[in-house]
Parts: C-alpha cells; sequence; structure tokens
C-alpha cells in the first residue's frame, strides 16, 4: 500500500511543529512529508528578531531551532527557496515555483497543512518602498535592516507604529546608537493597553531616550536625490531618519487560501475547528499565523500573531494528520513585552474591548513593587484589572513595572481560562519570599482591590 503525502506549506514555526509531530507518529513508509518555504530558512524565533538587531543575540543562526538539513535527517522532504503559488483544493494538489530557478511543478497530496505566516503591514504611501525603509517579519528582514543600519550615513532612526514590534524595534535602534522617534497615530504606544497604562509605557520610552509622537499618521517617506529615505512626513511635521523600521503589525499571509475558495474570518484570517481543521474541508488543516483564534473571554475570533500559539497549533495538526486527537481550544489574548528596563503584560480584555461586548465592568489599579519594598533593587509595578458587574469574573489584566513584573501575567492568564472570579483569584496560593515579592504579591493586591470595586457596585 502506497505511502500517504503530506503536503506542508510554509516551514516555519507551525507548518514545521505540524511535520515534526506527524513524523514521530508515522513511519515515512506510511506518510511521506513535503513542505514548502519561500525563504532560506526554518524554524526559527521571529520574536527574536528585534533583540538580534539590537546586538542583544549575536547572530541570527542563534534563533534558528532546526535547520533544513536536520528536518530532512528527520524524514521529511524540505524544499528550500521553493514558493506555492497556487492551491487545487478540487485536484488535492499545490503548484510550487523554485526561485531560484523559476522551475514550476505541481505536487499532489492527501493531507494538507497550510501555515503561510503573515507580512508585515506596509501602508501604500509614497516612498514606502525607499531603501532604508523596513519592514520586519523575517530573518531576511532583519538581515536588510542591520545592512541599511551599517549603510546610514547618520545615526536617527524612525519607528512608524506603537505597537509590540514598534517599541521593541525602538529599543533595537537606541541600543545600536541612533537617535530614535517613535511615531503613532494613536494616543500613547500599547494601543492594546488602556490609556492610563499606556502613559506609563510613554513616560518609560522618554526616559530611556525615545522621542514618542502620538496622535500622528505618516502621510509620506521623503527621500534624497538617491532614491533613499531621508524623513518620515506626517500631516504636521517631518522627522529626519536615515534608518526606517515599520513597526504596523501583522496580516495573515492568505492569498493562496482565498484565491482557493477556503473560509476566512473578519481578519482575513482562515477559520478552523477546535482541531485545526479548515472549516468544511476534511483533509486540509492550517495553523500559525494565517489563522483566526478563538478568544475564550470574549467568545470572539481574533487576529493573534504569536509564535506560543503557532507551535501549539502545530502538535495539534500533527497530531491529527497522523491519526491521533488534539484540539486547540482558543486563548485569552496573553502577550507580554519590554522596553529597556520596563516590562509590559496584558491578558484578557482591555476597557475598549469590554465595552464593544457591551460587558459592564469595574476596574481596580494598584501600584506595588516586584520585590519586597525593603528588597535591595525593589523597583515599582503598576496592575490593573479588569472585573465584570455582579459576577466578579476576571476580563483581563494589564502590568507595567520593573523586572519580573511581565511574567506575573501568567497568573491572570490562568485565572482567564479557568473562568474565575477576582474573589477565587485572592485565595491562590502564591509563591513568597522577600527577593520575590511582599507578602501580598501585587496580582493578588489588585485582585482585592477588585473584589471592593465589585461589592462597591453592588
Amino acid at each position: 500500500m502506497a505511502a500517504e503525502r503530506l503536503v506542508v506549506i510554509g516551514g516555519d514555526a507551525a507548518g514545521m511543529s505540524a511535520a515534526s509531530q506527524a513524523r514521530r507518529l508515522r513511519e515515512p513508509g506510511e506518510l511521506e512529508i513535503v513542505a514548502f518555504e519561500r525563504s532560506g530558512f526554518t524554524s526559527y524565533s521571529a520574536c527574536g528578531i528585534p533583540y538580534w538587531v539590537g546586538g542583544a543575540v549575536p547572530r541570527h543562526e542563534d534563533l534558528i531551532a532546526r535547520t533544513p538539513e536536520e528536518h530532512r535527517e528527520r524524514g521529511i522532504d524540505l524544499r528550500m527557496r521553493t514558493e506555492v503559488t497556487e492551491l487545487d483544493v478540487q485536484g488535492r494538489r499545490v503548484r510550487a515555483r523554485d526561485l531560484a530557478s523559476g522551475a514550476e511543478e505541481w505536487t499532489s497530496y492527501d493531507k494538507l497543512v497550510i501555515a503561510t505566516g503573515a507580512r508585515p503591514v506596509r501602508p501604500d504611501l509614497p516612498g514606502i518602498d525607499a531603501p532604508g525603509v523596513h519592514g520586519v517579519q523575517t530573518i531576511d528582514d532583519g538581515r536588510a535592516l542591520l545592512e541599511s543600519v551599517e549603510e546610514a550615513r547618520g545615526r536617527r532612526a524612525v519607528v512608524v507604529g506603537g505597537g509590540y514590534i514598534g517599541i521593541e524595534m525602538a529599543e533595537a535602534l537606541l541600543a545600536r546608537g541612533f537617535e530614535v522617534t517613535l511615531v503613532t497615530r494613536g494616543a500613547q504606544p500599547m494601543h492594546a493597553l488602556d490609556p492610563d497604562m499606556g502613559r506609563l509605557v510613554t513616560e518609560a520610552m522618554e526616559g530611556s531616550g525615545i522621542r514618542v509622537v502620538t496622535d500622528a499618521e505618516v502621510t509620506k517617506v521623503l527621500t534624497r536625490e538617491s532614491g533613499r529615505v531621508r524623513a518620515v512626513a506626517t500631516q504636521s511635521a517631518e522627522y529626519a531618519a536615515d534608518v526606517v523600521a515599520l513597526g504596523l503589525g501583522v496580516a495573515p499571509r492568505t492569498e493562496l487560501a482565498r484565491a482557493a475558495g477556503l473560509p476566512l474570518g473578519d481578519f482575513g484570517g482562515l477559520r478552523t475547528d477546535v482541531s485545526m481543521r479548515v472549516r468544511g474541508h476534511e483533509n486540509i488543516w492550517a495553523g500559525g499565523d494565517c489563522v483566526e483564534v478563538l478568544d475564550l473571554v470574549s467568545g470572539r475570533h481574533r487576529h493573534i500573531a504569536l509564535g506560543t500559539h503557532a507551535n501549539k497549533q502545530g502538535q495539534v495538526i500533527g497530531s491529527n494528520v497522523a491519526g491521533g486527537y488534539g484540539t486547540f481550544p482558543g486563548v485569552v489574548g496573553t502577550a507580554v513585552t519590554k522596553v529597556c528596563d520596563t516590562e509590559i503584560a496584558r491578558t484578557g480584555l482591555s476597557e475598549e474591548e469590554a465595552r464593544a461586548e457591551g460587558l459592564r465592568y469595574v476596574t481596580a489599579t494598584i501600584e506595588s513593587t516586584n520585590v519586597a519594598g525593603y528588597y535591595p533593587g525593589a523597583a515599582s509595578m503598576t496592575v490593573k484589572m479588569l472585573a465584570e458587574l455582579r459576577t466578579g469574573r476576571l476580563l483581563g489584566t494589564q502590568i507595567v513595572g520593573g523586572a519580573g513584573a511581565a511574567k506575573r501575567i501568567d497568573v491572570a492568564a490562568v485565572a482567564l481560562t479557568a473562568r474565575m472570579t477576582v474573589e477565587q483569584m485572592t485565595a491562590l496560593d502564591l509563591g513568597y519570599a522577600p527577593p520575590f515579592s511582599s507578602v501580598w504579591d501585587p496580582v493578588l493586591v489588585a485582585a482585592r482591590k477588585a473584589v471592593s470595586a465589585v461589592r462597591a457596585a453592588g
């Protein structure tokens, strides 16, 4: 009996996690695995690219978990620098083009995994494609940005966008010795936070030497006679730039899926069931940055591009493709980052998101320290919680503070997943010692204050 063939489109987190898990469960004689990757790298940490650009990670090789050769040694036919250009769902085949030779060929499949990832948002503005303007999503993107850093005449950088990538790139370019200006159309960086918490991020960035320009939308990129970027313009000002980094977020890369008629959601990502099978298609799965996921707090689908989700989804897909069973039930929207010495975290819903869902809620904000206040090195930490009115169910948590602040968000993430109330949270048995926290951990202090707010609201 001939082996089944699994075709995987995309060679990073979700795609190769799926391929590797399927290979663990099925022998080559039972399941042939063919994977296509358009770049020159596989299984790498895209989240680590800003830290490589900034110099904290010395080499791009340090970001790679598994090379193409290692995948091939494990029995996966991995074809690099090969782009899938067409998906024929009815015929169960994909057409791929070798980017070096231009040669194209069709490959049939019994089962298909789509893991095409996401692309940086690049607005259609005059000059946006000028040399020196960079999105940052792949190792190739990071390499191109570092080349611009080395070639730059001056040391002025502009980061467009104030999301996670934006503030991480601002820190990276600051570490490279640039004068950094971050321009965002929002009222503060980190629009995923409420304005009161976002202001703390602004203060931290400005305290580190980063200029923050808010409520400003970029209208064009200005260039020199050579064509290279020289400035970024908004409606009211120009900001000189020798290098520009785009931190405007990402969009699902689903052109293939759309052309093939596969179901997409409101954000352009593929829609799957809990087994990560594409809805309405028995032999097609999808995972990673090209899919939408269920938000367990709001009950709606969202597009959240994170390597944590991609790797988990890949494991689930690989198990199911190989005849096992696995599910990915959803997420609560947990994310952490940092800018210089300030850590930033959030999970669940912000106030704006809670209002959009029609939820009635109370908030509680506390200021504490990351360790016992008397212990050397104590740094400030602000924790904000949202709790549902009347029920007291936790709806969301945001944290901004010093070392050790961000990972405390994991307590709230577990509480959200378990649908705990803030009163139930106050009884959690968390670890305590002066080098790690005060006797009441700041998350529990915030939960206690939220309980009082719920009771006061009736």
